[in-house]
């Protein structure tokens, strides 16, 4: 388990109950210090006096909920590459997509044991820390990738890991319609799409690039919320390498990518 002496936590939870139980589990894993605030409100008051390390939610908070709080920290930009963990009994992709679109780094549900969070922790740490082995196994530097998501946070998240892998070259757009017109003008290496997107959504964009794009080949990674199978079943026939859920955790968009690489530079 990692060392989480020096780490600071800010813990949003309105009910003292579970914000004892969820206090007792970052002392179990060794977390340095945990502040505990009841509402959005104070809890940005805090983090503006003093900037934690990790931000862990509840969804529901009394002036607000969870997304509410980190859509606001990504539009502060002294907040934006804040770590945020919702911690959630709540199941419903309805209520947890939207958060999952404001950025949110992890979710983790209730209840949780002590190795859960450690876990939610460390991918989140892993969110933050630069990784150098990667650039040992590929020329990162000139590879170019085409980020493309509706979700302005999501891409700043993804940029976030990205660029700590040692990606340099990213380009990005809103929705298949617009990453189609880039394509036509750009050469690239590699796209990481969302599924669910105006205009054109992801499976319909896979479709265009498999199908009628001078690039054709391209290794293309999939990052979304979506959870119909039948859904994600017709993205794999259209012929996307690779799908990650959102939030996702860096390590396994690392073994993605990697794949993903190897065997384009195979072909």
């Amino acid at each position: 388990m990692s060392d989480f002496g020096r780490l600071r936590l800010l813990l949003v939870e309105p009910s003292a109950l579970q914000a004892k139980i969820i206090r007792k589990a970052c002392d179990e894993i060794g977390v340095g210090q945990v502040d505990v605030i009841g509402t959005a409100h104070e809890a940005l008051e805090a983090m503006a006096q003093r900037r934690p390390d990790v931000v862990l939610s509840a969804l529901y908070l009394p002036d607000g909920s969870g997304t509410g709080l980190v859509g606001a920290m990504r539009a502060d930009p002294a907040l934006a590459g804040l770590p945020f963990i919702l911690v959630s009994s709540e199941t419903r992709p309805q209520a947890l997509d939207p958060i999952r679109q404001a950025g949110a780094c992890g979710i983790l549900p209730k209840p949780f044991a002590p190795r859960q969070l450690a876990l939610a922790i460390n991918s989140t740490l892993d969110y933050l820390s630069p990784d150098y082995s990667f650039d040992n196994q590929f020329d990162l530097e000139v590879i170019r990738v085409l980020l493309v998501d509706d979700s302005a946070n999501a891409r700043h998240f993804m940029r976030r890991v990205l660029e700590n892998l040692g990606i340099r070259h990213i380009i990005e757009a809103a929705d298949g319609k617009e990453a189609v017109a880039l394509m036509e003008e750009t050469m690239v290496d590699l796209i990481v799409t969302d599924y669910n997107m105006p205009e054109m959504d992801g499976r319909e964009f896979v479709e265009y690039v498999r199908g009628r794009s001078w690039q054709s080949s391209v290794p293309i990674l999939m990052v979304t919320s979506e959870t119909d199978q039948g859904r994600l079943a017709a993205v794999e026939e259209a012929g996307v390498s690779g799908i990650c859920d959102k939030p996702f955790e860096p390590a396994v968009v690392r073994r993605l990518l990697a794949r993903m690489l190897s065997q384009g530079a195979a072909g």
